[in-house]
């Protein structure tokens, strides 16, 4: 049906769930709705929620409750919710919220249209169909700036890490074909996207389900072989899972960046036991060790978890010491959030807020140091950057080190003006907490 109707969309948490709103823009535009930016401009507004922890959820609920005063001031007329807190609570945000007119769970995205078009005519709606509805490999609009993009290889998770919501939220583990992700990446390609960002729940699962055995290595092999993308990048991966074949392909493809991303929560035997995930201190030393040894220059990510139940001084400090030990380049960290759904939500020893904040500061205080020893380490430096925007005088890019909206920048100015999403060579002068600074050479 053709409309004049106009939507905006505001999408939070992580970046799969980004790409499942472009999915969802994509659809709307198609059908006669007219994208806008600004909450004022549309007609209605459809928040693409988070649910994965309590910060999330709470800023998922503000946003809504903002969103309604624009609703209430007769602003926009209609506010539909969707994503994994819709899915995560259902009804419950109708019954809370009154101005919200339409709820779906991830199994409706492909149902936006309808679901907008019934919230305009004042029509409410709740819609919670099977989470393996939902579309791995739909058209999309894409959000990101036109030189990167994510590409999503696979949805859901089965490794039921026992203080994980996803895989209630999401559903069970699924993957789609090589071709399928081929063929996006090429049509990416040709719209001028030169930096892939490959995301899933669990990105070196991938192949399992659809050629028995993982498939990660070969994926990456052929997306190389695609003309005008320059950069390939990998987020979420397990370290049970990086296989001797992956670490090859990063070391040996040009394309594929000397960069991985490989959240591990803990470092300590008991404490990664009851997260239900393997490993401890020594055998994740050992695997990074080995990865950093083979991959030239490699820049390592990861998260970790601070406070989750029972978590003593003595293993704390263990992982303290792991920080330091391996000197990561990146590293997050979040305190322990007990989640309803998830087995961790009754274990015995909980620890108090105060004692999770305190170990949260700590660790990042060490990494603040790591990032700056590296920082002047690099000083002196050329790296090929990618400019992701112009601000003033100064141009601000990343190497291959930084991944965009979440690592660091390089900061620098040029004597010739320069193209957002071009190459350009920068010698590091100084750096400035965790950016660098540079000149163009």
């Amino acid at each position: 049906m053709a409309n004049n109707f106009k939507v905006g969309m505001i999408s939070l948490g992580c970046p799969k769930n980004q790409v499942d709103g472009e999915m969802m823009l994509d659809k709307l535009n198609k059908n006669g709705f007219q994208i806008v930016q600004n909450i004022e401009d549309a007609d209605v507004m459809v928040i693409n929620t988070c649910g994965f922890i309590e910060s999330a959820k709470t800023e998922a609920i503000e946003t809504i409750l903002e969103v309604a005063e624009y609703k209430n001031a007769g602003l926009i007329s209609a506010i539909v919710v969707t994503g994994c807190l819709a899915e995560r609570y259902q009804d419950e945000i109708l019954q809370e919220m009154p101005e919200v007119d339409a709820v779906i769970g991830i199994g409706a995205d492909a149902d936006i249209v309808k679901t907008c078009q019934k919230a305009l005519v004042g029509v409410k709606t709740s819609n919670y169909p099977d989470k393996c509805y939902l579309p791995l490999d739909d058209e999309r609009m894409v959000s990101t700036p036109s030189h990167w993009a994510y590409l999503k290889i696979s949805d859901g998770c089965d490794n039921r890490c026992s203080y994980c919501a996803i895989p209630s939220i999401r559903g069970k583990y699924r993957e789609r074909s090589m071709e399928s992700i081929l063929s996006e990446a090429r049509q990416l390609a040709e719209m001028g996207v030169k930096e892939l960002i490959l995301i899933a729940q669990d990105t070196t699962k991938y192949g399992i389900i659809e050629y028995g055995e993982y498939k990660l290595a070969s994926l990456l092999k052929e997306l190389c072989k695609i003309d005008g993308i320059e950069w390939i990048r990998l987020f979420y991966c397990y370290p049970d899972k990086v296989t001797d074949e992956l670490i090859d392909v990063i070391a040996e493809e040009e394309k594929v960046c000397s960069y991985i991303d490989i959240p591990l929560q803990h470092c300590n035997a008991d404490i990664l036991k009851a997260m239900n995930r393997s490993g401890d201190y020594n055998s994740l030393k050992s695997l990074l060790n080995k990865m950093k040894s083979k991959i030239p220059d490699l820049s390592l990510r990861t998260t970790f978890m601070v406070g989750f139940p029972g978590e003593s001084e003595e293993q704390f400090e263990e992982l303290c010491k792991f920080v330091k030990d391996i000197e990561f380049d990146k590293m997050g960290c979040f305190t322990f959030s007990p989640e309803e759904d998830t087995s961790a939500f009754d274990f015995d020893c909980q620890i108090d807020e105060n004692i999770k904040q305190k170990r949260f500061e700590v660790l990042m205080d060490i990494q603040y140091s790591i990032t700056e020893k590296a920082n002047k380490g690099r000083i002196g430096h050329v790296y090929k950057v990618i400019i992701d925007e112009k601000d003033g005088d100064n141009y601000i890019g990343r190497s291959y080190l930084d991944s965009p909206e979440i690592d660091c920048s390089i900061v620098f100015k040029s004597d010739t003006e320069l193209a957002v999403g071009s190459f350009v060579n920068v010698k590091i002068t100084d750096y400035n907490g965790y950016d660098l600074v540079g000149e163009r050479v």
